[in-house]
């Protein structure tokens, strides 16, 4: 009977983690007591790619900002070269700070120091004291619960392959299987659950900012979006497009060398 205690670790291990991310899930979709001034204004195309995908999502749109603009070329070969080195707010001087004193860099650098510029975490921090934004310590439980789940659904695979080794094909392997069964269901059926379950911008927006992304995202063309830099849109077909790399990332880029340039060498 030496598998019970398989039984034992792998259902310990599979109610454990599936209620820690319950508890995280449950924690990280609570009302944050959004700022009213906040809610009711519209988001900036720099607020909405923070909330739609993170700090990675800022550094995109300012960069494609700035190609859009003739400031900066981006190469297939995965180099940015800079071409007006005056940035025109805080955040495009980082990115011109980011490529550095030689005027040409390859892509990846740029980005993971476009992700930690202090434009970036002072964005953040405005979104988080507004409720629009998810805590870094809300993110951070959810991921640690998310890896604890799948832990245990391999546990629990691992758990039932060597109770049922340890089972003589006489004594009957069917009902030890279906035993196992039920954490391994339980663990997979939660992982499921919290991938379908979870909005596209549930990483980043609180409830309150995925209702303002939702706006822009189903009315593009009535929901008033200041420009990146703060402005009104010069154009209205360069201001669609660059709501929609905000919103939906690189993938909506109408240009597939720049589509393809950006996502080969970021990953996105």
């Amino acid at each position: 009977m030496l598998w019970l205690l398989f039984l034992l670790v792998a259902w310990g291990a599979a109610v454990v983690s599936c209620t820690r991310l319950c508890l995280a899930a449950v924690a990280a979709a609570q009302p944050m007591d959004p700022d009213p001034a906040a809610s009711g204004k519209g988001l900036s195309l720099y607020e909405a790619a923070f909330l739609a995908g993170g700090p990675g999502r800022v550094g995109d749109l300012a960069l494609v900002t700035m190609y859009r603009e003739r400031r900066l070329l981006l190469a297939r070969t995965g180099w940015v070269t800079v071409v007006d080195p005056e940035g025109r707010d805080a955040l495009e001087r980082s990115v011109i700070t980011a490529i550095g004193p030689e005027g040409q860099s390859p892509l990846p650098p740029v980005r993971a120091a476009l992700a930690a510029a202090d434009p970036v975490r002072a964005l953040a921090g405005r979104l988080e004291a507004a409720g629009l934004a998810v805590s870094a310590s809300a993110r951070t439980n959810v991921g640690a619960a998310v890896r604890q789940v799948r832990a245990a659904c391999v546990l629990a695979l691992l758990t039932g392959v060597a109770a049922l080794l340890l089972v003589p094909p006489a004594a009957g392997r069917g009902p030890v299987a279906a035993w196992f069964a039920l954490p391994l269901l339980l663990t997979a059926s939660c992982l499921l659950i919290a991938r379908v379950e979870a909005h596209p911008y549930s990483r980043w927006a609180s409830p309150a900012g995925q209702r303002l992304l939702g706006r822009i995202d189903v009315l593009p063309r009535r929901t008033v979006v200041q420009r990146a830099g703060g402005g009104a849109d010069d154009g209205r077909e360069d201001g669609e497009l660059l709501t929609a790399v905000a919103v939906h990332g690189t993938a909506a880029l109408p240009d597939p060398a720049l589509r393809a340039a950006l996502k080969a060498h970021w990953g996105h």
